[in-house]
């Protein structure tokens, strides 16, 4: 045998390479974390003596920004946003290597190289502690980051050492942030997708989380839910017209003092104000948000902000909830913006910052009554079907193949009166809000699945829903909604937009189940029904 391999070379190497690459997809089905689940149920003060406790919180942030000095600048001779040598477009090679260094965005396309900055990206971090129990929440300024990469950064910590019961990630899903996830760097095949980045982003986010901890101090709590008409802020892009109608807002602030520690924010919609021609890095109406509620706004029409950090989670966006095609009016009660770009992003974000500040200032906001802390954490597996299918199978994305499903995670966390689910993707808002619909020309048939809206089913004072929360398994379409043959739903002479960025038909139906029962148990551990 050994003399055989010896005499046919080519034999020996292609079989050695057959074996290498064997070797490594089975790798990758296999996944980094295998073994990892998430199983926690545990509340803070189960007895009375222990309620009385004070919260404490903390908050920190880390700056993401790439530092573009370190890439190629580039020159985009249509102004389309795209790198297209063939169309005139060129770059300084500026370490000799041969090749384009760029940042690539993501969302939109797979070739949009980013040329300047904005306004910052950031890793923000709240530290939550009643007891016991810590909880940390975390936002990250990206398109979306997967599960495999949270859960590196929950094992590289001492949960025991820092007092961490549990850490909740989250990306924003600006569309004018690198690419996190291996999707949109220049080419699908042998991209140029930069993990450095990625690395160094998430360990920055990891500093933001042991930094928020280190702050944590006494802390009293109001919140509002303020109602949010669609017009000038969103748009449903796919019937049946349903949105998330609430802006859910929290803050906090130093004991017996009007000082602010932090403010939380939450609300469903795509950061991509600045348009899918934009090549500048920005957390996009997020930043005009955050920063109107910390900073305050200038007359005319202006607001003292309220100081401290301002974090938003991002709320149900599927559907596609979007600002692309909605006419923003500028705040001056004068301008309209109709055309994506700057002026916009600056215009919704600002608007999105009166009303936050304005609710948490009106004389019937409520102020937290309780303090304990209460989680419910689970791991979950979602059926992966169509374009995402062999992708994840291969570990192209998402690493990690259990017989056709993927791992992924459910949380539900009471703090106070505030309660917060989380689920892994792009939510359609009729699975959160109520109004999934059975639409002649579907898919399948049959009563819709995912009833009743996981809102309706949350018992807290304010109700937050998080998106892409611990990992992004795409679009969560309701399985009676699902179109992807004709007839089309609706009267559409084509299919809409969403099945090919979904896990599948199926992945609703499961996120909807396993998020009623995380809530449910949830419940019964506060011993509520």
């Amino acid at each position: 045998m050994l003399r055989f391999f010896r005499r046919h070379y080519l034999v020996t190497a292609l079989l050695v390479v057959g074996l290498g690459i064997f070797g490594w997809v089975r790798y990758r089905m296999w996944g980094p974390y295998r073994d990892y689940r998430v199983d926690v149920a545990i509340r803070s003060a189960p007895s009375m003596a222990e309620r009385a406790a004070p919260l404490l919180v903390g908050a920190a942030r880390q700056d993401i920004t790439p530092d573009l000095a370190q890439y190629d600048p580039w020159t985009d001779a249509n102004g389309n946003g795209k790198f297209e040598p063939a169309k005139g477009d060129t770059y300084e090679d500026r370490n000799h290597n041969g090749t384009f260094d760029f940042i690539w965005l993501g969302g939109f396309s797979d070739n949009r190289p980013a040329k300047g900055v904005n306004d910052p990206l950031w890793a923000r971090a709240l530290a939550f502690r009643h007891g016991k129990i810590t909880v940390v929440v975390v936002t990250i300024d990206s398109v979306g980051i997967t599960h495999e990469r949270f859960i590196k950064i929950r094992k590289s910590i001492d949960h025991a050492r820092y007092g961490i019961t549990h850490i909740l990630f989250s990306s924003t899903h600006t569309h004018n942030s690198p690419d996190t996830m291996g999707i949109w760097s220049y080419r699908p095949i042998f991209s140029k997708f930069d993990n450095r980045y990625l690395e160094s982003a998430l360990e920055k986010t990891r500093t933001a989380i042991l930094d928020a901890v280190a702050n944590l101090q006494p802390v009293e709590t109001e919140y509002s839910a303020t109602v949010l008409a669609p017009g000038g802020f969103v748009r449903d892009s796919r019937l049946p017209l349903v949105y998330d109608r609430t802006i859910c807002a929290a803050r906090f602030f130093k004991a017996g003092t009007s000082e602010t520690v932090a403010t939380l924010v939450s609300w469903g919609n795509h950061p991509e104000a600045m348009g899918g021609d934009n090549p500048l890095i920005s957390s996009d109406f997020v930043h005009y948000w955050r920063t109107g509620v910390e900073q305050g706004l200038p007359e005319p029409n202006g607001i003292v902000g309220l100081g401290g950090m301002c974090l938003y989670f991002q709320g149900p966006v599927g559907g596609l909830m979007t600002p692309l095609g909605v006419e923003v009016p500028d705040r001056n009660g004068r301008d309209i913006y109709r055309t994506n770009g700057v002026a916009k992003t600056r215009a919704l974000g600002e608007n999105l910052a009166l009303r936050t500040v304005k609710s948490l200032r009106e004389p019937g906001v409520r102020r937290m009554q309780t303090n304990e802390i209460a989680v419910v954490a689970r791991t979950i597996f979602v059926p992966i079907e169509g374009n995402f299918k062999y992708p994840l199978m291969l570990g192209l994305i998402h690493p990690g193949w259990y017989d056709g499903k993927a791992k992924t995670e459910i949380d539900a966390i009471r703090i106070g009166e505030l309660e917060i689910l989380s689920v892994p993707g792009e939510l359609y808002p009729e699975i959160s809000e109520g109004g999934v619909e059975a639409p002649t020309g579907g898919d399948f048939v049959g009563s819709p699945r995912e009833v009743p809206g996981l809102r309706s089913q949350m018992h807290g004072g304010v109700n937050m829903v998080f998106n892409l929360a611990n990992d992004e398994v795409g679009y969560l379409i309701p399985y009676t909604q699902w179109d992807s043959r004709s007839p089309y739903t609706y009267g559409q002479t084509k299919a809409p937009y969403g099945e090919e960025n979904s896990g599948g038909p199926d992945a609703a139906t499961i996120v909807h189940h396993e998020s009623l029962a995380t809530l449910k148990t949830l419940h019964e551990l506060l011993g509520e029904r």
